[in-house]
């Protein structure tokens, strides 16, 4: 059965359109000639998943430190000022998701901001503002991070990315690459594509540029991997996928960046990364995020992913999601003075 009951063309909508979506003039039409669908009824299917909030838009996701810079976060809340904690995390702009999980340090937080002072500037007001200063975890190498999702269950494993591990120098030798038209068009698009029939001239319009500039900028974008990926953004937990394990891993750095490759290639780790410890409270410097259906299921595919990889040697803990707080795109380019969301 398909997640959340999705007939057959929304689950191929979803399943098939989340990377590579069409850079041409009418893009919607092109999947509803794949769907067997009028494109009209394409953009109606998507604008209905969106209320329904199992998609949350179609654009794209960028490299980390690239077009700024961001960091994990987390706070140790007590249970009783646990909400009113979240509440104030949440009313920053540069804050794009926040979760409770299952640890001591219970409120896990992404800040994202145009440079690495703002993004201290957030912490530091955070920690000021509850009282609770919060760990500060900036990725040092990323081996998996599109945020794709394969709806009908793993397949085989992806290869690793073709240039290796991504480290924040290598960002910045692709930051050097951009220019305003880079920039103009990458902050145009945080918000996503509209569902009309010509959503490239409508971001043309945003962007002060024309609709051949905006698709031959985004082939720019995703050819140079400043964009990940370009298609649909889905929702796991609205689409079934209820259980959500951040599973931290304590790693020898000689390992780290071997292990990392191989966790990063599982086709159902949808996110993998390398941290800093912050000692004496924070042991761990390997991050991977497995979805399932239930708790059981990821638990099962954690055992086995430690069995497969030979993995077994090495501490680990999975941080289970018990509430989301926020969750949406990174803002890169926020207005002049736009504090909260």
């Amino acid at each position: 059965m398909y997640p959340a009951d999705l007939p057959d063309a929304d689950f191929r909508l979803l399943n098939d359109w989340q990377r590579d979506f069409p850079l041409v003039p009418r893009p919607y039409a092109v999947l509803a000639e794949a769907l067997g669908l009028r494109e009209d009824e394409v953009i109606d299917r998507l604008r209905r998943l969106l209320a329904q909030g199992q998609v949350t838009r179609i654009g794209a996701v960028f490299r980390p430190h690239v077009l700024g810079w961001s960091t994990l976060a987390a706070v140790a809340a007590p249970v009783e000022r646990l909400a009113a904690v979240a509440a104030v995390i949440d009313g920053y702009a540069e804050v794009n998701h926040n979760y409770e999980r299952e640890h001591r340090y219970n409120l896990w937080f992404v800040v994202t901001a145009a440079s690495r002072a703002r993004v201290a500037e957030v912490l530091d007001e955070i920690g000021r503002r509850t009282g609770l200063m919060p760990l500060d975890l900036p990725m040092l190498a990323d081996y998996h991070i599109d945020l794709g999702f394969d709806l009908g269950g793993a397949g085989a494993p992806r290869p690793a990315h073709q240039d290796g591990a991504g480290a924040p120098a290598d960002a910045a030798a692709l930051r050097a690459r951009l220019d305003a038209r880079d920039r103009a068009l990458a902050a145009a698009i945080e918000s996503g594509l509209t569902l009309t029939s010509r959503p490239y001239a409508d971001l043309a319009a945003r962007a002060g540029l024309d609709e051949a500039g905006v698709i031959a900028g985004l082939a720019r974008l995703l050819r140079l991997g400043v964009a990940r990926r370009l298609g649909i953004i889905v929702r796991h937990r609205e689409l079934g996928y209820t259980a959500n394990a951040m599973v931290v891993w304590d790693v020898p750095d000689a390992r780290v960046d071997t292990v990392g490759r191989l966790l990063g290639a599982q086709p159902d780790v949808t996110l993998c990364y390398r941290r800093p410890r912050r000692p004496p409270d924070w042991r761990y410097n390997l991050f991977s995020m497995v979805h399932g259906r239930d708790r059981d299921a990821v638990l099962a595919r954690l055992d086995a992913l430690r069995t497969q990889l030979d993995l077994a040697d090495l501490p680990c803990r999975p941080l289970f999601s018990r509430r989301r707080f926020k969750q949406r795109g990174a803002r890169y380019a926020l207005a002049a003075g736009e504090v909260r969301a």
